[in-house]
């Protein structure tokens, strides 16, 4: 019988590709969300998953996302031929688990993920968070504005999400913008991108003029070239801050590409736009970010969560080519 090959590549793949996820997202370390034990292990970007699609007006779902980003990222590897970058020499990440929602209370789950937020920042790790319905980003961006005293916001999705209020409830997935307004972001470091379709109501782009909202719709980006928006809504961003924060909703990119989401988004950005688009943000520099609205309930094959695991990684990657 032969000798068994001894040779090691920590980012070939494994037994897992076929036998199953290990838990983590990337099969990273499982560290509970507390600065003490985050410091004590030198972690520098940490996974929040955030099971919550309780705020969605549309089809429900994104629940179940972050299992499946997570069970989707046994696909790949923190390493890209093409870029000759392996994430692991650049960052320490650990998996900080779920939020414990609590079902019915948006207030109650919403104090929670953004104590969790804040645990995570307090140990100057980069929160990445991954939902769930685009409420999430609300306790996000609560914890980032207490973080950061002077940050700016991207905001990447088909739709407007500067509701201030929907029949009341001020927690809604359409109302992100606005309570990243009022938890202390500065609307002239705020940039929306790729905005399109026919369910952007008028209030909501009444609110953006109002408030003096940088506005890229994705006629703009087309005409103007997603590389050139992506710089100009970083400059927008980064502009006098000392945090950049960007919250990226899957139904900005077609729904030929995406179809996992509550609102499955014709005429969209195609997957090679989105990665471009959201590498070229990175750039600038990111501290915080969040992925959402990922539904495999309406998946098939998967393709929505491996592409939202694919963005992760080169927002990531985006990151260090700009510091380099």
């Amino acid at each position: 019988m032969s000798d068994i090959a001894t040779t090691f590549d920590e980012n070939a793949f494994t037994g897992l590709l076929h036998a199953g996820t290990h838990g983590t997202f990337m099969r990273l370390p499982s560290v509970p969300a507390n600065a003490d034990k985050l410091k004590k292990l030198n972690i520098d970007t940490a996974v929040l998953g955030f099971p919550w699609d309780a705020m969605c007006i549309s089809r429900t779902g994104a629940n179940y996302g972050p299992r499946a980003i997570r069970d989707a990222g046994d696909q790949f590897s923190f390493y890209n031929a093409s870029y000759g970058l392996d994430l692991n020499d650049h960052y320490n990440m650990a998996d900080c688990g779920d939020v414990p929602v609590v079902p019915g209370s948006g207030v109650t789950t919403m104090d929670r993920a953004e104590a969790m937020v804040a645990e995570i920042l307090k140990a100057d790790a980069m929160p990445i968070t991954i939902g769930g319905d685009h409420s999430i980003t609300i306790a996000c961006v609560r914890a980032f504005a207490k973080k950061y005293k002077k940050p700016g916001l991207v905001l990447v999705d088909m739709h407007f999400d500067t509701a201030v209020e929907l029949g009341g409830e001020e927690l809604s997935h359409c109302c992100p913008i606005p309570r990243a307004v009022d938890a202390g972001f500065d609307p002239k470091n705020i940039a929306i991108v790729g905005t399109s379709g026919w369910m952007n109501p008028k209030s909501e782009l009444q609110y953006i003029r109002d408030h003096g909202i940088t506005l890229f719709t994705l006629e703009d980006v087309m005409e103007q070239g997603f590389k050139e928006v992506a710089q100009k809504a970083a400059a927008v961003a980064k502009n006098g801050t000392d945090g950049f924060y960007l919250t990226y909703d899957i139904d900005s990119i077609d729904a030929a590409y995406a179809p996992g989401t509550g609102v499955p988004s014709p005429g969209g950005m195609t997957s090679r736009e989105a990665i471009l688009i959201i590498r070229e943000l990175a750039k600038a520099g990111i501290q915080g970010l969040d992925l959402v609205e990922v539904s495999p309930s309406w998946d098939h094959d998967g393709i929505t969560s491996r592409l939202a695991v694919r963005l992760i990684l080169e927002a990531l990657a985006g990151n260090v080519m700009g510091r380099e």
